[in-house]
């Protein structure tokens, strides 16, 4: 048995004044803002080699849950959690982009969850690529690149299986009991970028699998249909 809805999913573009690119995202209960900043420069290695870079970085604030989550800063370094996931959100975001196209330079991508039900990485994935969208947008339009760095839209969902039912976009309460917890990325073109799963302390089979990652499919394909009319585009132009 499968449940196929995404929660209600609400977009807020530009939602900050300063960064180059801002999206507030919402998807049932979880909340994430995301934002891009360029920077002129690239990390040391890739120097001189006519490529830039992307990279994510992660944060929970203290009352986005049920109880207070002490800020990073007050251990002086992130949580293996946080850094897991600002990873997996950055190996993301790097593979709908030409670095070449964007020349030596880097956007960050900071992404931060002001209220956590469930598929927090997933949102940040979302949220972080409308905002790396408008951030490369913006060195287009201001003629800084010659080309739109985007290869493809890309979407992130998260898939779970509670007692016998595969259910899409998990709140807490549904992730809490799940026996399989995947969470998938995948591209406009069916291609999938990264799928990051585990049986929770239990073991799944191949047909489970294949049950989530068809379910998963289903619901990144309507985000990312929700992300292209948002932005107003239908396919990426370069």
């Amino acid at each position: 048995m499968s449940d196929n809805g995404l929660r209600k999913i609400n977009i807020k573009r530009n939602f900050l004044k300063y960064p180059e690119g801002s999206c507030l995202i919402e998807m049932g209960d979880t909340i994430v803002l995301a934002t891009a900043s360029i920077e002129e420069k690239v990390p040391p290695f890739l120097e001189g080699k006519e490529t830039g870079w992307v990279t994510a970085e992660y944060s929970m604030l203290p009352r986005a849950n049920r109880t207070r989550k002490r800020r990073d800063i007050a251990s002086l370094k992130l949580d293996g959690r946080s850094q897991e996931i600002q990873r997996l959100i950055g190996r993301a975001l790097r593979s709908a982009i030409d670095r070449k196209k964007l020349g030596e330079r880097t956007i960050t991508i900071d992404c931060d969850v002001l209220q956590g039900d469930g598929g927090t990485r997933t949102a940040s994935i979302n949220a972080g690529f409308i905002a790396l969208y408008d951030a490369c947008k913006k060195l287009l339009n201001d003629g800084v690149i010659n080309d739109m760095p985007i290869k493809y839209f890309i979407g992130a969902v998260s898939v779970g299986k509670v007692d016998d039912r595969f259910i899409m976009d998990l709140c807490y309460e549904e992730d809490s009991h799940a026996i399989v917890d995947m969470n998938v990325v995948l591209n406009d073109q069916d291609m999938f970028i990264e799928v990051q799963g585990t049986g929770e302390e239990n073991v799944f089979s191949e047909s489970d699998m294949a049950e989530i990652l068809s379910l998963a499919k289903i619901g990144i394909r309507e985000i990312i249909l929700i992300i292209k009319e948002e932005i107003n585009e239908n396919s990426v132009s370069n």
